[in-house]
């Protein structure tokens, strides 16, 4: 395997795949194993008990709002919303992955009603943005999730940062989580334009349907109940929460770790478990719903939640086996390898003549 480092201002900032000398065809006897371990068997029971208690917890989020009234303590109600529905966006996500039920269509119909009728965001946009980026992860040109955005994943794209968006990037590790709150308010926005301006999409007059009455609906009972204050607080908690819930979820997964440079061949078992981190740590399965075992997850993405523990263990051994690195590491430790990450892709953004000893000496 062949790996170059992309050099920064200052220094490596990321590591990039250029290529395998010799693809290995591994991945075969390890989804054998997988399969006769019976891990990729559905356990719908599970997720119709986790939807359970989602749904009760929304019934009760739903009391608290009814008897607080005129509170400011609706703003509890609010985070807590916020975290519920992320916690639903996990099975809509697992949905996609066809992790539910057995049948394609049933997965679709769950996820689009969790998708679009409970969380507001677009399934058929989630599909098709979510799909390239498994196909192809951390691949540069190919994976959605590292092309540029308010955020920078790659020194080229920081490096074209100007004016004030050239401040943000110059700092994006360090705003990564206080823009993380604007993320939930994103997602509405991309899920929208993308069902009105995308040529072609599954279900576009259903989806656009469900996600109207859904936000229209949730901001009508916040206004007509609500003092208009309290409404607006109410609605940028829960906006906030669920984007910084989402994005803490999703963030430690992929970004810091290498990029497959544009046109490279890298054999299928390389290019998922090379790319992704797992997060270790108790409970870590329930608060990120599944997506701390990210490398499992990338092999075999169909694979329910309750038994990617036991993939783990597996693919643990397998990949020692073959010399292949399994990255895996605490949630806050991912945190901080994220902003220092960022940070590093972010020098590309500053002044080449910005010298802190020239400054000193620069004339107002």
């Amino acid at each position: 395997m062949t790996l170059t480092a992309t050099l920064g201002p200052v220094r490596k900032t990321t590591t990039r795949i250029d290529g395998l000398e010799n693809p290995t065809t591994t991945f075969a006897a390890l989804l054998k194993t997988v399969r006769e371990a019976g891990l990729l068997k559905r356990r719908t029971g599970f997720y119709m008990m986790v939807l359970a208690g989602h749904a009760l917890a929304l019934a009760g989020l739903t009391t608290g709002f009814i008897l607080l009234g005129d509170s400011w303590f609706q703003l509890l109600i609010a985070a807590g919303l916020g975290y519920i529905l992320t916690q639903v966006a996990f099975v809509a996500h697992e949905a996609s992955h066809r992790q539910v039920f057995e049948s394609g269509p049933a997965n679709d119909r769950l996820g689009r009603i969790l998708a679009d009728a409970v969380v507001g965001i677009s399934y058929s946009w989630w599909m098709t943005k979510h799909t390239r980026h498994h196909a192809n992860p951390n691949t540069v040109g190919k994976d959605p999730d590292i092309e540029i955005d308010t955020i920078s994943f790659m020194e080229e794209d920081a490096s074209k940062a100007k004016g004030f968006l050239a401040f943000i990037t110059r700092r994006q590790g360090y705003l990564f989580f206080p823009l993380l709150t604007l993320e939930g308010l994103n997602l509405h926005r991309h899920a929208i334009v993308s069902l009105i301006t995308t040529e072609k999409v599954d279900k576009r007059w259903l989806e656009l349907t469900l996600i109207t009455l859904r936000l229209g609906l949730y901001v009508a009972v916040l206004f007509t109940f609500l003092p208009v204050g309290l409404a607006f607080a109410f609605l940028g908690v829960q906006l906030a929460v669920f984007g910084v819930y989402m994005g803490a979820s999703f963030a430690p997964n992929h970004k810091g770790m290498p990029l497959i440079a544009e046109g490279a061949k890298v054999d299928f078992l390389s290019k998922q478990v090379l790319t992704s981190r797992n997060i270790r740590g108790r409970g870590m399965s329930y608060f990120m719903g599944g997506l701390n075992y990210q490398i499992e997850h990338h092999l075999f993405p169909s694979m329910p939640r309750p038994h990617l523990k036991k993939a783990r263990e597996i693919t643990i051994e397998h990949c020692k086996t073959i010399g292949v690195p399994y990255t895996e590491t605490t949630l806050v430790r991912s945190y901080a390898i994220v902003v220092d990450y960022l940070n590093r892709v972010g020098l590309s953004a500053r002044d080449p003549f910005d010298c802190p000893m020239v400054n000193q000496f620069r004339r107002p």
